[in-house]
């Protein structure tokens, strides 16, 4: 057993299941050919009638038991082994490749096989093939699979796969039977989920939230979506009960309105704390003018960032902060904690901030919120960890054009930026680079800011590196035409008067973050352009994008397009790469294996 552990721990595998998902690449076949056929391994009964040796090669005659036919073998390198096994009169059954040549039949260098009629799977692993073989055949079997919760078919299935009869059982044109596929695409799945539900850690809550929203509700001047409205049924039913902290996180697209959502979480919680973390200061500046916006004026907001506060956060209702909250040593206790872009803090990071405000057994209730969808077969697989709500529609009709251009297009570029600034709209230029380089083909951001500043008035400049990126952000908000910038101004800042995005060498970045900079333009209504702009041709990969709006069927794409993307977060893309099951296609092979597990919940 304790041998079995320590080949465990090398095969880095931990369940019954991760065992019986270690597939065969081959199987050795010794069944014996009952009609042989040419260009294929034949195991065939054969006696020597005669051998020799020509130019260092050793020739060895058979005559074929079943047909009687002559055989002729080479073995190339030839030892006193090789002499004695095939001594003329001695009987053989030989396995090899099958050819003929002017009539007779041969076959190089055949081994002589002692076993007949046995199936012998073949495993890569960083085991010795002896060691895998032995624990499959000790774990695998039918009763152990069962007590996995595998049906009769998915049971049989790994049974065939892993001790075959014959090769016509599992094997079709060369591979797996496709129905053998779709078992071991249901088998990952269900095994990743089981293993994920078995990580779930649930506390209790400080204490059960059930503030009145209705009041805030009405006094919106807008109506939220259904979505929204969903969305905030799930985190009030979350948020009622203390025997469990709610632990949720809600995935909006770009411009979804999860700001509501935010808010409104907020109001539930009172007369108690809040606090939500944000990964920048211009989005805690933002979700900070929003919530004075449009949150009750008695309910006392307070901004917690590097070097500047505003309001008494000790005293506020609601406090709003970067990651400069973590280092405030006296926050107050809050019963609801809520991170904003959440993938972009560390596990870490957001653990320390659970910590803070609440040093006791029972933990604050936890909602993260991200903008990049996910597919929604990750969404499926995530919720086993923690709650998942997804918002794929946006409060309105968003109408942003977007199309790939090349060079012979820039005049008319020029036109369009100039007709939007005259209509006091603004522009804003992606390039991928701040300086010139060799390696990409493409201006950078120095080297092009001269020729729009000739050409236009208003013109800011900011990068990842630039220390006054938030600033120049803000002024340009209020007082820019067109802003040069890299892919820094990807997450969250809101500008309201953006209708015309042009993202250089668009080609370069993974779908998930053009439709990040596309979410840019058009977040009121405006109608707004998206231009692409290459050197090279069209790939498919931009124009399905181009037709592509709903940014959780962009998700879909990115998969489709490359294996998993920028999409994904950190589980699935370090070292969880599915064999069969496909993020982007098996959605209602997840569905099922979840349904499965719900039925053998503990």
């Amino acid at each position: 057993m304790e041998e079995a552990k320590q080949l465990f721990k090398k095969l880095k595998i931990h369940t019954l299941l991760d065992l019986a998902l270690i597939i065969p690449t081959s199987y050795n076949d010794t069944t014996l050919t009952l009609t042989p056929e040419l260009g294929k391994i034949n195991t065939l009964e054969a006696k020597v009638v005669d051998s020799s040796i020509y130019a260092g090669k050793l020739r060895v005659t058979f005559i074929l038991t079943q047909s009687g036919r002559r055989l002729s073998s080479t073995f190339f390198r030839v030892t006193p082994y090789h002499h004695k096994l095939f001594e003329v009169g001695s009987s053989h059954v030989i396995q090899g490749k099958l050819e003929e040549y002017k009539g007779y039949l041969q076959m190089s260098q055949p081994k002589s096989i002692k076993q007949i009629g046995k199936i012998t799977p073949k495993y890569k692993t960083v085991l010795k093939e002896s060691e895998i073989s032995a624990l499959i055949e000790l774990y695998v079997s039918e009763q152990n699979l069962y007590n996995e919760g595998l049906d009769s078919k998915e049971v049989a299935t790994l049974m065939h796969i892993h001790f075959p009869k014959s090769m016509e059982e599992v094997y079709e044109n060369g591979s797996f039977k496709p129905e053998f596929v779709q078992v071991l695409k249901f088998v990952e799945a269900y095994n990743h989920l089981k293993k994920l539900r078995g990580k779930r850690a649930d506390f209790p809550a400080l204490r059960a939230l059930t503030g009145d929203i209705s009041s805030f509700v009405k006094n919106l001047p807008f109506e939220l979506t259904s979505e929204q409205q969903a969305v905030i049924a799930d985190i009030q039913k979350d948020l009622a009960s203390d025997e469990k902290a709610a632990k949720r996180m809600v995935v909006g697209d770009v411009g979804s309105g999860k700001t509501m959502v935010i808010l409104a979480s907020v109001m539930m919680a009172l007369p108690h704390k809040s606090i939500l973390m944000a990964p920048t200061s211009l989005l805690a500046l933002q979700l900070y003018e929003e919530a004075s916006k449009h949150l009750p004026k008695n309910v006392k907001i307070a901004l917690v960032m590097q070097g500047k506060d505003e309001g008494d956060y000790l005293e506020a209702d609601f406090i709003i902060g970067t990651h400069a909250l973590l280092y405030k040593e006296d926050l107050p206790e809050a019963s609801l904690v809520m991170v904003d872009e959440q993938h972009r803090f560390g596990t870490k990071q957001r653990a320390s901030l659970e910590a803070l405000v609440s040093s006791t057994e029972r933990k604050p209730h936890f909602i993260q919120f991200s903008a990049t969808p996910i597919p929604r077969t990750q969404a499926m697989m995530e919720s086993e960890l923690l709650d998942v709500s997804l918002i794929t529609t946006t409060p309105f009709e968003r109408e942003v054009l977007t199309q790939t251009i090349t060079k012979p297009d820039f005049p008319n570029l020029l036109t369009h930026i100039k007709e939007e600034i005259a209509q006091e709209h603004q522009v804003l230029i992606i390039y991928p680079l701040v300086e010139e380089s060799s390696e990409v083909p493409y201006q950078s951001l120095d080297e092009s800011r001269g020729f729009w500043e000739s050409k236009f008035d208003n013109v800011y400049v900011t990068h990842g590196k630039d220390k006054q990126k938030e600033e120049v952000l803000l002024e340009f908000r209020e007082k820019g035409d067109i802003l040069l910038a890299t892919t820094v101004v990807e997450v969250g800042i809101s500008l309201p008067k953006l209708t015309l995005i042009v993202i250089v060498g668009a080609e370069r970045l993974g779908l998930a973050t053009l439709h990040q900079l596309r979410g840019r333009v058009g977040r009121n209504g405006l109608k707004s352009w998206c231009y692409l702009y290459s050197n090279f041709k069209a790939s498919e990969r931009l124009t399905q994008f181009c037709q592509t709006t709903n940014g959780f069927d962009i998700a879909k794409l990115d998969l489709k397009f490359r294996d998993s993307g920028d999409i994904l977060d950190g589980t699935i893309q370090s070292g969880q790469k599915f064999k069969w099951l496909d993020m982007g296609e098996d959605e209602e092979v997840v569905a099922r294996a979840k349904n499965r597990l719900g039925s053998v919940k503990a």
